[in-house]
């Protein structure tokens, strides 16, 4: 009996079809939840205005959305040790892209709140899983760049709900944003047949000929033996959080969860809000769609910068400094500085608000020890999600409050600050930098990192 190690299999492969395939698949679903998370925020002059609901009633709908998405993360990841990675995403997008589609035949603020929650559990439950698969089936040397290429997906979707809007939601109303939101779920059948499972799931089911089978078309060089037995190394298991306050680690940890929340709460916040806030400055809702699509192209840059400049110097300085400079743009905002500046300053909010965030996890990633990385990262994430939710909820209340507008602009400013305060005082120390850099590898294509920490 050979014994064959699946991770050294993949991490000698060259690109090709089956991983374009599934760099597709991802990207495309990746894609649909950017549109989610910035169709909301492109509607509620609309809704707000048919309905007559408060801007703290509209920012409470879209808190209940992240909400969901919570829960969706938390169960999904779960129900996919047992299940299977792509089953659980196939089933993730059926309910997140349905409920999408019904938002739109809402008629009234109760039915839309109860659609979003319900479309956030399918929602929030899909990210993860695919940054693990995409990661289980990438070469070594290309791991870290489609990892990154496929959350590219998010920004693009939040920059053609800026697009569409400026033509659908002037012409069609609001409703069609939603139902072009659910057309998506027409690929199903296709994805079904085309994405494939978790390489990981296989071996453990010992469904052997599938694992085989896959292993041929990612790299030739593996010649399918009957006697072939398969081995991989899963993820270690998470630790209780507790443990993440030992070693001196405390404060730190208390940092980075600080950092990621106020990551999360500007850019979730923003993308809820900018076209009302921008609508109130004196916009119309064509102009204010147009910042719309900025602020997320600004998302694209910073998913792609944030990580590469971390690689080159030291994240802490890497997040806190494009922490300071996104609170600068936003503050600036409110002073309505000519239209091209105006532009470059959203643009330049939107990087320096995601890609912080983004970065974080992999400075948490390398902080932490093997043993913890998983608790550590997973942690990390947990309490950015929070401030996801509580993003949307803090930018109607805001509006609700009647603050001139430069004062909205620079309330969102301050979390940003807040962030690049609480990174500068972590620790490194007391990080487990040199330990990752040295320690050596006992398996080739082993996997030291949980994929849903890259």
């Amino acid at each position: 009996m050979k014994k064959i190690y699946v991770e050294q299999i993949v991490d000698e492969s060259k690109f090709n079809s089956v991983h374009l395939m599934v760099v597709l698949w991802c990207s495309f679903i990746m894609f649909c939840d950017g549109y989610d998370m910035v169709v909301f925020g492109s509607v509620i002059p609309s809704i707000s205005a048919e309905w007559g609901i408060s801007t703290s009633t509209a920012g409470f709908i879209g808190s209940l959305g992240m909400f969901g998405a919570l829960i969706g993360s938390l169960v999904c990841g779960i129900l996919a040790d047992f299940w299977g990675r792509k089953k659980v995403i196939v089933v993730c997008f059926t309910i997140f892209t349905t409920f999408t589609f019904l938002t739109g035949f809402a008629q009234g603020p109760v039915e839309f709140a109860i659609f979003r929650t319900l479309g956030g559990l399918g929602l929030g439950g899909m990210p993860p899983l695919l940054v693990a698969i995409m990661s289980e089936y990438s070469p070594k040397t290309s791991r870290s760049m489609l990892v990154g290429l496929i959350s590219s997906g998010f920004a693009i979707g939040g920059i053609s709900v800026a697009l569409l809007g400026i033509v659908v939601i002037p012409n069609l109303g609001w409703e069609w944003m939603f139902f072009f939101g659910g057309l998506p779920i027409l690929a199903l059948p296709f994805m079904i047949k085309s994405m494939p499972e978790s390489l990981a799931f296989l071996v453990v089911r010992k469904e052997n000929d599938k694992v085989s089978h896959i292993l041929s078309k990612l790299n030739p060089t593996y010649i399918p033996q009957k006697e072939d037995s398969f081995e991989v190394h899963l993820p270690k298991q998470g630790m209780p959080v507790t443990k993440l306050f030992t070693e001196k680690r405390g404060f730190s940890t208390i940092m980075f969860w600080i950092t990621s929340f106020m990551a999360l709460l500007v850019i979730y916040g923003l993308g809820t809000w900018l076209p009302q806030l921008m609508v109130q400055a004196g916009y119309p809702l064509t102009s204010s769609l147009l910042f719309l699509f900025a602020l997320n192209f600004g998302v694209m840059i910073g998913n792609i910068t944030g990580g590469w400049l971390a690689d080159r110097n030291k994240p802490k300085k890497v997040i806190a400094g494009m922490l300071i400079l996104g609170g600068i743009s936003l503050s600036l905002l409110g002073f309505k500085p000519v239209m091209v500046i105006l532009y470059l300053l959203v643009v330049v909010a939107g990087a320096c608000s995601n890609g912080p965030g983004t970065t974080n996890y992999g400075y948490a990633s390398k902080f932490y020890p093997t043993r913890m990385r998983s608790t550590g990262v997973g942690w990390t994430s947990g309490i950015g999600r929070i401030g996801a939710m509580v993003g949307p909820f803090f930018g109607g209340l805001l509006l609700e409050l009647s603050l001139p507008t430069h004062m909205n602009f620079i309330s969102f400013a301050i979390p940003a600050l807040l962030g690049a305060l609480a990174i500068s005082f972590v620790q490194d120390k007391y990080s487990d930098f040199k330990i990752v850099s040295t320690k050596p590898v006992q398996h080739i294509g082993t996997a030291e990192v949980n994929p849903n920490e890259v």
